[in-house]
């Protein structure tokens, strides 16, 4: 009776199942996730590639490393193949245990000494000298790995190609090897194990060809497909290219997300960092209408200035300029208590700026320990002085003085002179012949002598800082240029730098209101900073402009060639530090070490900054990085050019 009810309710349930196919056709049974993401079929029966049928016939060729170069140091080693269009790449690594490791550096070392001596013997001096290089290096990093800085890895890299036709397929290949040999990165098809090599590369963990190379913790990170970070401002101007994407780079100086608007600019000679500069000046102004003024020890900014119909000014011995080192502006600050604007004029800091710039000249090129706190506090009064005898006090009003006809007050005010070197000079004079102080005397006597060569009264050499402005900075011009390249560059030079930098403080940056909404975007460039560094005054300027600057809305941008002279002054770290935008184009070897250490720069990133061209290099822009191309355009070639044989190429070319 239990088997017929079974037997009986078997048929039933057939009943049903058949009913449910029959009345119900349309129900379709859902495909498993290896039916949906896997081809028809795979025709694995070519050497040296597969066809992978599916609705669309495509082709496939399986590659793998054979040979890399003997130091790998840039980041993204394998860049130009993860990148390579319609491509997969599997990364196979397996740490070596330090044990082998020893036992296979302490062979290979063997090896290499036993061809050198061979080379030695034969008279190959070039082939001895490379076999010493390798085995130097095959020692330091068995002596690394011995101490625990340092770790092998044994790594395959096994990739894909995929193409519509065989004809594509064969032209990429050949193209993928072009591109990967460029950095010495050897590929080879895997002929006869194209299966195994596909297989390979499918994400199962599961390397079945196994040719592998070695490398050690460093040289492995350039092998993971990290990709670089952009710099891209939405209000910024295209400054150049992504090296590594193609993508342009767009850049704001002024940015929202920077904590400071400054930037420092370090290249050694002839590796494009005036034509980056020119560059960025011209597309900030044109496309931004951000103000800039450079300090051009060179001379090779007037043709900017011209084409942007800015002004350029000439400060030499023989030019009839003058800028007064005493000239003060008044400038409008937010009232603590009330929040609101109101206008100052600081005669303290201005007469510790003066004090600061006559100092220097004091020290003159030797630098002359017979200055002191006692010379300085000598300077510092007889300034103090001046301003008192101008009349020129805390309030602003004291800058002007009223103009009258008789009896009648005209309308307006007209400005005071200032105090110039000359004035002080004499009240210098003065002071010495009344002084009763012994301290004091010999502080004098050598103020009288140094001091004379920057007065004019007594011809002196250097006296083109001695007497009223004879122009002035007017807001709203694109650009303006200082050319100081005619002074004499030991020390002339520097000291017209501190003098400017202090004067371009009052005349340009002050003008802008500490209310950033109401002030223009200003970007002052110091040219080869590094004629600052051996003077300490100067120097102190320099760090305090750095800190005050983005109060007022102004970049102030650092360009010099040697940075180890900053590396060496902890005084002048401030500048590095308050510069959140950090420009490194092509370095000396020399360089490149204390570059790594003051800048956190990876291996790789060192090995680019030594061996790339000129206009190329990183650009480090608050937390982002790139690698900076810059291109000017044919016109701006014309003016940010400044090797003439190029300059002659390019124009033969474009006629």
């Amino acid at each position: 009776m239990l088997k017929k009810n079974k037997k009986m309710q078997g048929e039933l349930q057939a009943e049903r199942n058949d009913y449910t196919v029959n009345e119900s056709p349309k129900i379709l049974r859902k495909k498993t996730i290896k039916e949906l993401i896997a081809p028809a079929g795979i025709d694995a029966s070519n050497i040296d590639h597969l066809e992978i049928i599916s609705n669309t016939k495509r082709y496939a060729r399986s590659f793998f490393i054979s040979a890399l170069p003997r130091m790998c140091t840039f980041p993204e080693l394998f860049r130009d193949m993860y990148f390579f269009g319609d491509i997969n790449t599997s990364i196979y690594i397996n740490p070596i245990p330090e044990s082998s490791s020893q036992n296979e550096l302490n062979r290979t070392i063997n090896e290499l000494e036993t061809e050198r001596i061979v080379a030695a013997d034969k008279g190959n001096i070039n082939r001895e000298s490379t076999l010493a290089q390798k085995r130097y290096e095959a020692e330091q990093l068995r002596d690394e790995i011995a101490a625990g800085f340092n770790k092998l890895y044994s790594a395959s890299v096994v990739s894909t190609l995929f193409a519509y036709n065989l004809e594509d397929l064969d032209r990429l290949t050949k193209l993928l090897a072009s591109e990967m040999s460029k950095s010495l990165i050897g590929i080879k098809s895997a002929w006869g194990m194209q299966e195994e090599a596909f297989k390979s590369n499918l994400p199962f963990n599961d390397d079945k060809i196994k040719r592998t190379h070695t490398f050690d913790h460093r040289s492995m990170g350039t092998v993971f497909p990290f990709t670089t970070s952009e710099v891209g401002h939405i209000t910024g101007i295209p400054f150049g290219f992504n090296k590594q994407t193609g993508v342009p780079i767009l850049f704001d100086n002024f940015h929202s997300s920077l904590t400071n608007y400054n930037m420092v600019i370090f290249a050694k000679s002839g590796a494009g960092k005036s034509v980056t500069m020119k560059t960025l000046i011209s597309r900030s102004a044109v496309l931004m209408g951000i103000q800039s003024l450079a300090l051009d020890a060179e001379g090779e900014y007037s043709i900017v200035a011209e084409s942007l119909g800015g002004t350029n000014v000439v400060i030499s011995p023989n030019s009839k300029t003058v800028i007064n080192v005493f000239d003060i502006e008044t400038e409008v600050v937010k009232d603590e208590i009330t929040g609101r604007d109101k206008t100052v004029l600081n005669v303290e800091n201005k007469v510790e700026d003066v004090t600061q710039a006559l100092l220097t000249m004091a020290r003159g090129s030797t630098r002359s320990k017979d200055v002191n706190e006692v010379t300085k506090q000598i300077i510092a009064e007889n300034v103090a002085q001046e301003y008192a005898a101008y009349g020129i006090t805390s309030d602003p009003n004291s800058l002007y003085e009223s103009r009258s006809s008789g009896n009648t007050e005209m309308l307006g005010r007209a400005r005071k002179k200032m105090p110039t070197i000359g004035s002080w000079y004499r009240r210098l004079q003065r002071n010495a012949e009344g002084n009763t102080n012994q301290d004091y005397r010999s502080h004098y006597s050598y103020l009288l002598k140094v001091m004379k060569q920057y007065v004019r009264e007594y011809d002196g050499q250097m006296a083109y800082f001695d007497g009223q402005s004879t122009f002035d900075l007017l807001d709203g011009t694109l650009f303006i240029n200082l050319d100081i390249s005619q002074l004499e560059e030991r020390f002339a030079r520097p000291l017209a730098q501190q003098i400017l930098l202090s004067w371009i403080w009052e005349k340009y940056v002050k003008k802008n209101s500490e209310d950033r909404k109401k002030a223009a975007k200003k970007r002052v460039l110091v040219d080869e900073a590094w004629m600052l560094l051996p003077y300490p005054e100067a120097v102190d300027f320099l760090n305090t402009m750095a800190r005050r600057a983005r109060k007022r809305n102004v970049s102030l941008a650092i360009i010099s060639q040697r940075f180890q002279d900053f590396y060496e002054k902890p005084e002048v770290q401030a500048v590095l530090t308050s510069s959140d935008t950090k420009l490194l184009l092509a370095q000396d070897k020399s360089e490149i070490q204390y570059l790594k250490e003051v800048f956190k720069l990876s291996e790789g990133e060192a090995g680019f900054l030594v061996t790339c061209g000129k206009g190329e290099g990183l650009l480090k822009v608050g937390a982002d990085t790139a690698i900076l191309q810059i291109t000017p355009t044919a016109k701006e070639f014309e003016f940010v050019e400044t090797n003439l044989n190029k300059l002659m190429e390019n124009n033969q070319r474009r006629s």
